[in-house]
């Protein structure tokens, strides 16, 4: 059985520490949106609801627009808060008569609750992101951040708020770059660089370029002479499908693609990175051809497990092909992949994952836990600063003087854009 709890002053000021803590570490969730929802409706729609992409527009010439007036495609993407990350601890009373030790194991919680949010966000990144950039050296520097940024320019990715994350030894890699130089710029870059090994910000066109830690790893992809499988493998946009299963439509997720492929030998994975010969990437206001093969990511695998089936890539391929006006708004690639085009891996040598971003293309959804306070538990609520909720909630038990405390935070993170996020690749072949 449970005795009635309540927190100490000693413990309501030692959370409220601790939510200072998670404040200054969520270094990751300062870097993307956070959206804020109703969290009854979230309960009733089984935490999932429909985030808007941005509508992209066309032109024409002319006076008499007669044969223009058409509805527009308004895309969605699925969003979820499908994520409780917990840090439970017991101490008895001979251990609870020691209040640093209650300090230091809930300082270890927030370390590590605030680490897990920092790494979900880089992790749907590194899904995700389907901009690509190879490099076949070691990080250097102001050139690896300037082919992103070249990258996100033809992507017509606007300057504010853009992101980018590496691993500690490129990230230093490229700091040494920067303390090489001769000059001081704005922030005393050279100088700072050289001192700290800080990359800082504004620069190549980043706001900010930050130091992890943590990288998720790509293996070299392992597809020897795969190809497309087969013509017309295109996507035509669109907000809503029939059910298989009677009149109910269901919201499409325009951001992936199913593609049928042909392998010859080895395994196709979940994160390889890929180009398609002949498939280039068009500027998504212009149209423009940039003259640079479109990179995809492969983010499932439908069948065939791995050989010769079908996998699911992202961004879908839209090629104008079937002329409809979400087909020629949402336009991202010059050509329809031909049957029997190459496949080329781009993900060579196995490699950490650094990565970089637009803020809005990636959201946190803050969850709400409704821990009942009234059956025998102490609970604790606050909220840092991004809108994410977190909970500490003590019960102590009579039968062996026990305490028992967890800190709780619930919250999904999302990529409403994988054409708006990629990854860069050092030391490839």
């Amino acid at each position: 059985m449970s005795t009635a709890n309540s927190f100490s002053k000693e413990e309501r000021i030692a959370f409220e520490n601790l939510l200072e803590g998670f404040n200054d570490q969520l270094v990751m969730s300062k870097a993307v949106t956070v959206f804020s929802n109703d969290q009854t409706m979230m309960a009733r729609a089984g935490d999932i609801i429909r985030r808007p992409m941005p509508y992209i527009a066309r032109s024409f010439s002319g006076l008499d627009q007669t044969a223009n007036f058409v509805g527009k495609t308004q895309l969605t993407i699925p969003a979820a808060i499908d994520t409780i990350r917990s840090s439970p601890w017991v101490m008895d009373a001979t251990e609870l008569r020691d209040a640093l030790q209650e300090n230091r194991l809930g300082t270890a919680a927030k370390q590590k609750i605030a680490s897990d949010i920092n790494v979900d966000v880089v992790n749907a990144v590194s899904t995700l992101g389907s901009l690509v950039v190879k490099r076949t050296v070691a990080a250097t520097g102001f050139d690896d951040l300037a082919q992103a940024d070249s990258l996100m320019n033809e992507q017509g990715i606007d300057y504010d708020g853009r992101y980018s994350v590496f691993g500690s030894r490129d990230y230093n890699a490229m700091a040494g770059n920067l303390a090489s130089r001769a000059y001081v710029v704005e922030g005393q870059k050279a100088a700072n660089a050289y001192e700290m090994a800080t990359v800082g910000r504004q620069v190549a066109g980043f706001e900010r370029v930050l130091k992890a830690d943590y990288l998720a790893r790509l293996t070299a992809a392992a597809g020897v002479t795969v190809t497309v499988n087969g013509a017309n493998q295109f996507t035509t946009p669109k907000a809503l499908a029939a059910s298989p299963t009677g009149p109910l439509q269901s919201n499409v997720d325009n951001r992936l693609q199913a593609l049928a492929i042909t392998v010859t030998s080895g395994t196709v994975k979940v994160g390889d990175a890929f180009t398609i010969a002949g498939v280039n990437n068009v500027h998504p206001i212009t149209k423009i051809d940039t003259g640079q093969l479109k990179t995809f990511r492969v983010v499932g695998i439908v069948s065939g497990a791995g050989g010769t089936g079908t996998i699911t890539i992202t961004p879908a391929i839209i090629s104008g092909q079937g002329a409809t006006d979400a087909e020629l708004a949402y336009k991202n690639c010059t050509a329809t992949p031909a049957a029997g085009a190459a496949i080329t891996w781009l993900n060579t040598v196995t490699t950490g994952v650094n990565c970089f971003w637009k803020k809005e293309s990636v959201e946190i959804l803050p969850g709400r836990l409704a821990v009942p306070s009234d059956q025998g538990m102490a609970v604790m609520r606050g909220t840092t600063d991004q809108g994410i909720e977190i909970v500490m909630a003590k019960q102590a038990h009579i039968e062996n003087y026990k305490s028992l405390y967890r800190v709780d935070a619930f919250y999904g993170v999302s990529v409403t854009n994988p054409e708006m996020c990629g990854i860069m690749l050092f030391n490839q072949t």
